[in-house]
């Protein structure tokens, strides 16, 4: 018989025995599937057998259990025929979570893997499924990725509930929804939708649900699946779909207006629609003084050219504008190369190539070594390359420079973005200077002001330009002054706070 076949044969029947041997076949036979019988007495010397199915680690079924035991002694239940002691059970004995009947096989599969236990009796077919999910999971921690100095220590987890549950404690407002779905045909992986229905625009909701709605595949094991299958199709490095660990900055965007989706299995959380400016805002910007945080803010901007154009700039520089630097500067720059048997470029692409390996491999390593081994490998290399006469000295500080101003954004995937771009205006500044880096640097605004993100101008509030959005972006005003929401996102209610 094959599978499809099965399947069609896959269907409940009255016979208890029938029943558990099709679940147990149709699972392989697997040795995680518990199987717990019983007998309720209904008096007159009769009694109907039952029986628990459930998967050992995913469900903690012992109070249900004493339960039914219990109810199986006390004699209240006498004289009932299966489908009324299936109804006695579900509306008075199971008392414990949400208990669902259905008799459909298939949904009953898809309640035994979630972590539901299934209580059969023979002669009914309709089943219990008891919600008995026993969540072991990593625990509420501090987040890895995004840290701050001032804020709050709790990031969302692998569990999809107390993801959701962290939100309503930033959130206590019935305007917040939270609709679920499930994505993956094989791995049903569920999905929730996230937003302040009071403040959402009805145009990006829409468009974020058809996304998904649309989504066909096999399986969904964290969030970049998600990521990758709805973000605007515009064959672009930059990311087009927010993604965040902590709460907090969820909270954050929902209250702008945003939708957020939530994916079970990853602590990963998405944002959308996302802006260019919103790669350069941490959530430590609105837990600090706004001239502090709009200095910082500033820097960022800083350093997002910093590490775009460092080592282009210098490759052109070196390479056909020799008289742009000063001639002190230009003679010690000419004596550190004097050894040095390749041109700049050639000394970029091995230093920056070098780099990106030291930075994978701290990544890869133990954590007990992985800190000492990347310095020291920095450091070593580095400085034998030097001695060596492979690269120069300002090489060195060029690169160093570039990967440090890397690590200020907030935002990882903006770094890999940077890392990608920069290689790309290193050969057009080897090979038409200045000239080569004006031109990309053109053709890259360009691109930019090209994205959209759920219908959202990826530029914005900077093309096209909002002034009164712009107390928000590249500096931060004062709570006091920031009494709309931003208009980009078109949503119902613009109104944060009264005017004083």
């Amino acid at each position: 018989m094959t599978n499809d076949e099965h399947e069609l044969d896959m269907e409940l029947t009255v016979s208890l025995t029938d029943n558990l041997l099709e679940i147990t076949q149709g699972l392989g036979n697997s040795n995680d599937v518990a199987i717990r019988e019983f007998q309720i007495d209904l008096g007159d010397n009769h009694s109907i057998d039952g029986a628990v199915i459930y998967m050992a680690g995913l469900s903690n079924l012992h109070s249900m259990i004493d339960t039914l035991l219990t109810c199986c002694k006390n004699g209240e239940q006498q004289h009932l025929n299966p489908e009324d002691l299936l109804g006695y059970l579900e509306n008075i004995v199971v008392s414990q979570g949400t208990v669902e009947n259905f008799d459909d096989m298939d949904d009953l599969f898809e309640a035994l893997l979630s972590g539901n236990s299934i209580l059969l009796l023979d002669g009914c077919r309709r089943v219990l499924a008891i919600r008995t999910t026993e969540l072991t999971a990593r625990q509420v921690e501090e987040p890895n990725v995004q840290s701050v100095v001032r804020g709050p220590r709790e990031g969302f987890t692998e569990v999809l509930q107390w993801n959701t549950a962290m939100l309503r404690r930033k959130i206590k407002d019935r305007n917040l929804w939270m609709e679920t779905m499930k994505i993956g045909k094989v791995t049903k992986t569920d999905v929730v939708v996230a937003y302040v229905k009071n403040i959402v625009s009805e145009e990006v909701l829409e468009e974020v649900k058809i996304r998904l709605s649309l989504i066909d595949i096999d399986a969904i094991l964290e969030s970049n699946y998600i990521e990758e299958l709805i973000e605007d199709k515009q064959n672009t490095p930059f990311s087009t779909v927010f993604n965040s660990e902590r709460p907090d900055v969820i909270a954050a965007g929902l209250m702008e207006g945003r939708v957020a989706i939530l994916v079970d299995g990853t602590p990963f959380a998405l944002l959308v629609p996302a802006l260019f400016s919103h790669f350069f805002q941490s959530s430590e910007d609105y837990y600090q003084p706004a001239n502090f945080s709009s200095l910082i803010r500033l820097l960022r901007f800083l350093s997002f050219g910093l590490a775009l154009l460092t080592p282009s700039f210098y490759i052109a520089v070196t390479t056909f504008h020799q008289e742009m630097l000063p001639t002190t500067l230009l003679y010690n720059l000419a004596s550190q190369r004097e050894g040095v048997p390749f041109p700049a470029f050639i000394e970029a692409i091995m230093m920056e190539i070098t780099f990106e390996i030291l930075r994978e491999a701290s990544v890869r390593m133990p954590k007990t070594v992985g800190q000492s081994i990347s310095i020291v490998g920095t450091l070593v290399i580095g400085q034998a390359a030097v001695e060596a006469g492979l690269v120069s000295a300002a090489m060195v500080i060029v690169v160093s420079i570039t990967a440090m101003s890397n690590f200020v954004l907030p935002a990882f995937n903006l770094g890999i973005t940077i890392r990608i771009i920069r290689f790309l205006l290193m050969m057009l500044a080897a090979t038409f200077g200045l000239f080569g880096i004006f031109v990309g640097i053109i053709a890259l605004v360009i691109h930019l002001c090209g994205i959209s993100s759920f219908g959202v101008p990826y530029m914005s509030p900077f093309a096209p330009f909002h002034l009164s959005d712009q107390k928000d972006t590249l500096v931060r005003f004062t709570f006091p002054n920031m009494i709309t929401r931003p208009k980009v996102f078109r949503q119902k209610n613009l109104v944060r706070q009264k005017r004083r």
